[in-house]
């Protein structure tokens, strides 16, 4: 599988070598993977490194996706889920109370959620006040409940609104319970290209700055590409170094995830040589070039609300060991195109990853290993981040 003489036959020998030793990739280094014309050589490099980490061990989170809202002022050219106006079509707010109920309903009977995920638009009359009392109210009615919400591009919005700092923000958001963020926002950092797809979004420093501050409370956080729109392949390997130097300087991302571009709703229109079947393994390319040039992240995830299933499953054997969880109800992915369920069950999880040759672990937001539910409670066995 991890021949020599084979990859120096596609002059990859040097990597071969480096990935071996468990030494760190250059740029060039991650350009030569992404052309490389084996995609199981890269594959099988990947799959190395996903098992010195992690063994044969696949994880999942029994958790819930709340949307609070799709009305958002930044404009993304690429974004099918964002709304202009409350009174838009396709608009939707919810009220505190709405996101209770959903809250109650999905902890209805003996499913133990181990994560809560909160992630919407940045929505303009929305004020930090309003998250800090949803925060609080659902800690207090469930204390275990680890809280996992707010990337930093609602963090730089919710500073603007109030006219205080990031790290204000942050601190007011954990003092009521945030203990993790979601990743989402990155896009592709890369200067040129970002004001093509997301002009008014915080920037790239603003981005790494803001999960730097966060790492620095104490919040782990994990982090995103979305790739397969108008970006090179350098602008994607860019992305990952400018992460990995990130993480080499606050050390609190605990998982990266790459999403995949959905062309069906979005109003950003791409060449017809970005469409068709191959994209799919120009997702697996880009999962297993992550793993290896990654190498200080611990996790990477394939999304399956953004894959699909199938190929979620196919990325566990390229260098991805996590596919997120149960999720119940997702807006973002579903109203750009994913065609995926909107949640799947513990048994279904646990099946696909059986399936594909490996063990099922059940972790919570912050990557804890969780024991098997005993009645009324869940309890966490050793960290994994």
């Amino acid at each position: 599988m991890l021949d020599a003489a084979h990859y120096a036959a596609l002059g990859l020998s040097s990597i071969h070598e480096k990935v071996l030793a468990g030494q760190r990739l250059s740029f060039d280094d991650g350009l030569a993977l992404f052309s490389c014309p084996d995609i199981t050589a890269v594959g099988a490099l990947a799959l190395h490194v996903r098992r010195r980490l992690h063994g044969d061990a696949a994880f999942y989170v029994v958790n819930r996706q709340i949307n609070y809202t799709n009305v958002c002022v930044n404009g993304c050219t690429f974004c099918a889920f964002r709304r202009d106006e409350d009174s838009e079509p396709g608009a939707f707010r919810l009220s505190k109370e709405d996101i209770l109920e959903r809250l109650r309903a999905a902890r209805q009977g003996s499913l133990h959620l181990d994560e809560l995920h909160i992630v919407g638009g940045c929505h303009p009359k929305l004020r930090l006040g309003w998250f800090e009392d949803v925060l609080r109210t659902v800690r207090e009615v469930y204390p275990d409940l680890p809280l996992k919400a707010f990337t930093p591009v609602e963090i730089e919005h919710f500073a603007r609104l109030e006219g205080i700092s990031s790290l204000e923000v942050l601190q007011r958001l954990k003092a009521v319970g945030l203990v993790m963020m979601p990743g989402g926002g990155a896009e592709i950092f890369d200067e040129e290209l970002r004001p093509q797809i997301c002009p008014h979004k915080a920037d790239a420093k603003a981005w790494l700055r803001i999960s730097g501050e966060a790492h620095g409370l104490g919040i782990k956080t994990n982090c995103t590409m979305l790739y397969g729109h108008l970006e090179n392949h350098a602008q994607r390997v860019d992305h990952l170094c400018r992460l990995r130097e990130q993480q080499d300087k606050s050390g609190g991302f605990t998982c990266f995830i790459p999403l995949p571009f959905l062309t069906e709703n979005s109003r950003l229109k791409l060449p017809e040589d970005r469409l068709g079947p191959q994209r799919g393994l120009d997702q697996l390319r880009t999962v297993a070039v992550s793993r290896l040039m990654l190498d200080n992240i611990p996790h990477l995830k394939a999304y399956w609300i953004m894959m699909g299933p199938k190929l979620a499953q196919t990325a566990l054997w390229y260098g991805a060991d996590d596919l997120d969880g149960t999720i119940v109800e997702e807006r973002i992915g579903h109203m750009a195109g994913a065609e995926s369920a909107q949640g799947l069950t513990i048994p279904e999880l646990e099946d696909m990853i059986r399936q594909s040759g490996f063990r099922p672990v059940r972790r919570n937001a912050v990557f804890e290993t969780m024991l098997p539910d005993a009645p009324g409670e869940s309890r966490h066995a050793e960290a994994r981040s």
